[in-house]
């Protein structure tokens, strides 16, 4: 599926989640007060606290927005009241879901820059996703030098200057939503695994273990304008479903 066959819908009743499907949902997060308060309600303490710490509002309000629908819609796959529902974070930081248990074991993914949020899902697959908001003018060479593989600096590197910009965003998303499939963090090192910087989106080569190319499917997504994204997950034989959240009438 390229970006320009990419619809996202909003769903007219519940949406499930089968063993083959993957799910994104996006959402942006500059929503009134209102429903502001009512996410903050569904936070854990410790969330509550952790919004706190954040200086602007603008950002704390955001945090909250992104926290609180991750809650809304891991409550609809779980059936769970979304207050209920508790993490546990792996030895680098990655969250999964310890109440509750399901069996299938429900996998999620989390991203979100500037005003804009998504979520992944399935079921039993690992998978990681990004978004990020394209900044223009970027120092590309620069920034590819410290991120970027020898192999994708050098793809970068020879081409003409107006590709390199929606081509450095393919590659950061790519590379981003790759390590969050992993839960490895940065404890994985960026020059250790390359990505394609053209289309389509691959996982090319894996210094870590050859078998890592062949583990992984990856596809570009299109959130928004000015905005890249990128979803990674285990095999290939999955079915993507793209889902608009739309807070209006949603509670």
């Amino acid at each position: 599926m390229h970006n320009s066959q990419q619809v996202w819908m909003i769903p007219s009743g519940e949406v499930r989640l089968t063993e083959n499907s993957v799910h994104v949902w996006r959402a942006a997060l500059d929503i009134p007060l209102s429903s502001v308060h009512h996410l903050r309600q569904l936070l854990s303490p410790d969330e509550v606290t952790r919004a706190e710490r954040l200086y602007f509002d603008r950002d704390r309000q955001r945090w909250i927005a992104a926290r609180g629908l991750l809650r809304t819609l891991l409550g609809r796959y779980t059936h769970t009241d979304p207050r209920l529902i508790t993490f546990a974070l792996n030895d680098y930081g990655k969250p999964e879901i310890a109440f509750p248990l399901q069996e299938p074991p429900l996998r999620f993914n989390i991203s979100h820059s500037a005003d804009l949020v998504l979520y992944a899902f399935a079921q039993q697959r690992t998978l990681g996703v990004d978004v990020e908001y394209m900044r223009s003018p970027i120092e590309y060479d620069e920034l590819a030098r410290h991120s970027f593989s020898a192999y994708e600096q050098g793809v970068l590197r020879d081409l003409p200057q107006e590709q390199k910009h929606q081509a450095f965003y393919h590659c950061w998303t790519r590379k981003e939503a790759y390590i969050k499939a992993r839960g490895l963090g940065l404890s994985l090192p960026l020059d250790l695994f390359d990505v394609s910087l053209d289309n389509p989106a691959k996982l090319l080569a894996s210094r870590e273990h050859p078998e890592e190319a062949r583990r992984w499917s990856m596809l570009d997504l299109a959130p928004g304008e000015g905005y890249a994204g990128a979803l990674v997950a285990e095999r290939s034989e999955w079915q993507i479903s793209l889902w608009q959240w739309s807070f209006e009438g949603s509670s």
